[in-house]
């Protein structure tokens, strides 16, 4: 009876954390960011040990190369590290646990990928424009600079939220939302 208890639970957790990864992968398009990335992301997220390059395939199902060039990525963003196991010649890949870090860096990285590109292309289109004199390329011009306010409001926005420490975040974000 306790066996079959042990194994009942094995099911239902791995049918949890199934369907959480097939889930983050699901919405991450919605984020800017691939599928398999996601889902890789989410399994090393909610795996209590570092896993391999091969453990990753296994769970998966996906080849070596998407496998290698989205650990890669995920690396790169700062929120998967490498780490080495004494004795073995493989390298592990664990996500960063902590949700507010996890959310900081991940913050960041689309600030400098996404944000900080869009305003540098407003800004030039601002001043391309500015002192025209017809009418069409007045209202562009003043679209530009209404547009790059917000933009760069959100972006010191971003960069406050991303820096501050999350026991003053919290409390001062959900005093915004009410």
């Amino acid at each position: 009876m306790l066996q079959e208890t042990s194994t009942q639970q094995t099911d239902a957790f791995s049918t949890a954390r199934d369907e959480f990864v097939a889930q983050w992968g699901a919405i991450s398009s919605s984020w800017g960011i691939n599928r398999t990335m996601a889902q890789i992301h989410a399994l090393l997220l909610v795996s209590n040990q570092p896993m391999c390059t091969d453990q990753i395939m296994d769970q998966l199902e996906i080849s070596r190369g998407n496998a290698h060039s989205n650990l890669k990525e995920l690396v790169n963003w700062g929120i998967v590290k490498s780490v080495y196991q004494k004795g073995d010649r493989k390298e592990y890949f664990e996500a960063e646990k902590d949700v507010w870090r996890m959310f900081c860096t991940i913050t960041r990285e689309r600030k400098r990928r996404e944000i900080d590109p869009a305003l540098d292309v407003l800004r030039k289109c601002a001043e391309k424009t500015e002192g025209m004199d017809c009418p069409e390329c007045k209202v562009f011009h003043d679209q530009m600079k209404q547009l790059t306010e917000f933009v760069e409001m959100i972006s010191s926005l971003m960069d406050k939220l991303s820096g501050a420490d999350q026991n003053k975040a919290i409390p001062l974000a959900l005093k915004l939302l009410t």
